[in-house]
């Protein structure tokens, strides 16, 4: 397993591919207060690796809130589901936005589970979005999986 951080370059491409923002909350790093994390989508302690399809951009938030997971309980079921893969999943079939772009919706378990588990919806996440809406700055532009 590949304990090793990952090289500068290879940091810069998943920020380039992640267009500066969150991966998982749609946040934008211009607009943050701290620096986004390149953040192991599958933990280095649970065999992930630091390599590419590996490696997605979080912000502060998300990535304290993911820690160590992959999955995580569906509140809509209670049943477990995978956590969203940013390199595996499609965004637009896991979530969506509510009708003013405020508010993610989960569209199925893993969009559910990844939405409580990550806290996608905190308070200081919607204020954002609210005043970016505003200024035309959200959503960002959607993109699909790599």
């Amino acid at each position: 397993m590949t304990r090793k951080r990952p090289s500068r370059k290879l940091q810069l491409l998943v920020r380039e591919r992640a267009r500066g923002c969150c991966e998982y909350c749609f946040c934008q790093e211009a607009y943050a207060t701290e620096r986004f994390s390149i953040e192991h989508i599958i933990p280095l302690i649970a065999e992930g690796h630091s390599v590419e399809n590996n490696l997605a951009l979080a912000c502060q938030g998300c990535n304290s809130s993911k820690y160590d997971k992959t999955l995580a309980s569906d509140p809509a079921t209670g049943q477990v589901a995978p956590l969203y893969h940013p390199r595996r999943h499609d965004w637009q079939q896991h979530f969506s936005w509510n009708s003013d772009c405020t508010l993610l919706i989960g569209l199925t378990p893993t969009g559910r589970a990844t939405i409580e588990a990550l806290r996608l919806n905190r308070e200081g996440v919607i204020n954002l979005r609210r005043m970016l809406s505003l200024v035309g700055k959200h959503p960002p532009q959607q993109r699909s999986s790599s």
